[in-house]
């Protein structure tokens, strides 16, 4: 079965630029948790690797992390779909962490621990980091437009990769080419 690593905020769920620091602030994107169910599914197997620096901030504690990663599950669960795991860098940017998307660091702790080769693995985002961490380890970067992905298209726009409008198109393009 292939991976496939998604971003958390702005490409299953809203993002904020307040940061989603409780469940109730979570709302997943319309089309996000059908889309997860359908690459489940078909045999893919799906994990998130995700920054948030809110609780290097304070804005929120691991155990409302926890809380609100219950949320993302359940409702991708009730969806019929499936992550295999969650990893997270809890750092803020002046922490000098190597987890911290731009960097690699998550993407090479998923593949530790699940003796994974990245190389052309998708990874679907919303932000220029979320594609430079996956470049830095030869995954296959995937924009999406929803969360962030308008402001990184217009300060990108020569990207020469695949974009999709939100997740359920990219899932159907990845179920079309990766399987």
């Amino acid at each position: 079965m292939s991976f496939i690593i998604l971003d958390r905020d702005g490409v299953i769920n809203e993002d904020s630029d307040a940061y989603i620091k409780s469940p109730e602030e979570w709302i997943p994107i319309p089309g996000s948790l059908e889309a997860i169910a359908l690459l489940s599914r078909k045999g893919f197997r799906l994990v998130v690797l995700t920054n948030q620096s809110g609780l290097a901030r304070g804005l929120f504690d691991a155990a409302a992390l926890d809380r609100i990663h219950a949320k993302m599950l359940a409702a991708i669960a009730q969806a019929g779909g499936r992550l295999e795991a969650i990893f997270h860098c809890p750092h803020g940017p002046e922490d000098g962490c190597a987890c911290r998307k731009p960097k690699p660091g998550l993407f090479r702790a998923f593949a530790e621990r699940y003796g994974v080769d990245l190389h052309q693995v998708p990874a679907v985002g919303d932000s220029y980091r979320d594609l430079e961490a996956a470049w830095a380890v030869g995954a296959t970067p995937i924009l999406l437009e929803t969360g962030k992905g308008q402001r990184t298209l217009a300060r990108h726009p020569d990207l020469d990769i695949p974009i999709f409008p939100n997740l359920y198109a990219a899932a159907q393009h990845l179920i079309h080419y990766h399987a």
